[in-house]
């Protein structure tokens, strides 16, 4: 393990201006996905949308490295380059999603625990052969009556310190994903109580485990209103919440945090994001790892035709250009499409 060549990786995601594309999404995510666009999920399909991201003129400007799932990360362009190598010709970080989803947690009703560890040190390896040089974990954690209990906040926080610490022996930077979901009727207070928590015992155990936190990136959920939440917290509050509940248990060793959208509009994503970075200097860059949130306009211009496919990679470089602004403080609702 070589901590210096991991932090200069981790400082390369987050470098002024850009974020992370995540386009990782499971074979089972992105047939939603599709579907909702009327189109067939087939391996070529898949694979035609994400060359149309990953080949979009001028979005290295914007776009520091991209997460790949396992299909995706063995596939090539259109003229037969592999997809890592056709990111790093441009610039762009090529990553690797490692876990295999979020299973109910026995014993305990409306819980999760996120399933992958199993041979996760064997396979590491043979994904930085393939050219990853970062990878990424998800834990979900559901607010609702009497959850979350504090026994799945632990299981799942040792989970993640585990797949860091084989990510670092690998070689690869570990983006420590805890999602606190925006589902239910919590209020923002309840948001940033979880939040709290959560983040307190991911750190205690990413400590105990001897992870070099400066060779990782933190992936949270802003602290945000639960979409059922009869008050919504305005753009303020919630970039207040965030700040506040960061500062607490995040230590400033940790390169950057990239955000995820998690459910928000493309709009809101981009708009939290803007309010946090206008806040003024911060111990640790603030920036974003955005699936639907930089992909929900591209899906609707391409529509899986080839005919829409420059239309798409516009509707990709806008909103990632969107959002490099975000990373200055400096997005306005003015720079929206006016259609």
């Amino acid at each position: 393990m070589n901590i210096g060549e991991l932090e200069k990786t981790a400082r390369s995601l987050v470098a002024h201006g850009k974020g992370i594309l995540a386009a990782d999404e499971s074979t089972p995510t992105i047939e939603k996905r599709f579907k909702a666009i009327d189109v067939s999920s087939t391996e070529e399909n898949r694979r035609a949308y994400r060359d149309l991201l990953f080949t979009t003129p001028g979005a290295s400007g914007f776009i520091s490295g991209v997460i790949l799932y396992d299909e995706t990360i063995r596939q090539s362009s259109a003229d037969g380059t592999p997809f890592p190598k056709v990111l790093e010709r441009q610039g762009i970080v090529p990553g690797i999603k490692v876990d295999e989803g979020a299973k109910a947690l026995f014993g305990f009703p409306g819980e999760k625990i996120t399933h992958g560890l199993d041979g996760l040190r064997g396979r590491l390896p043979e994904y930085r052969t393939l050219g990853a040089r970062f990878a990424k974990w998800r834990a979900v954690i559901d607010i609702g009556n009497g959850i979350p209990t504090r026994y799945c906040l632990q299981a799942n926080a040792h989970a993640l310190a585990r797949y860091a610490a084989f990510c670092q022996e690998a070689g690869l930077v570990p983006i420590v994903e805890p999602e606190v979901l925006m589902d239910g009727a919590h209020t923002i207070e309840r948001c940033e109580q979880v939040t709290t928590e959560v983040l307190s015992l991911v750190y205690a155990e990413l400590t105990a485990h001897r992870v070099a936190l400066e060779g990782t990136l933190l992936k949270p959920n802003m602290v945000v209103s639960g979409k059922g939440c009869a008050i919504q917290a305005g753009v303020a509050q919630v970039a207040e919440a965030t700040v506040r509940t960061l500062s607490r248990v995040v230590p400033p060793a940790v390169p950057g945090i990239v955000f995820l959208s998690g459910g928000q509009t493309p709009r809101q994503a981009t708009e939290h994001l803007s309010a946090l970075n206008a806040m003024g200097k911060h111990p640790w860059e603030l920036s974003f790892s955005y699936g639907r949130a930089l992909q929900e306009p591209v899906l609707k211009a391409w529509k899986g035709k080839a005919a829409n496919v420059a239309a798409a990679k516009e509707a990709f470089l806008l909103r990632a250009k969107l959002n490099g602004a975000a990373r200055h403080g400096t997005y306005s609702p003015s720079m929206e499409p006016t259609s």
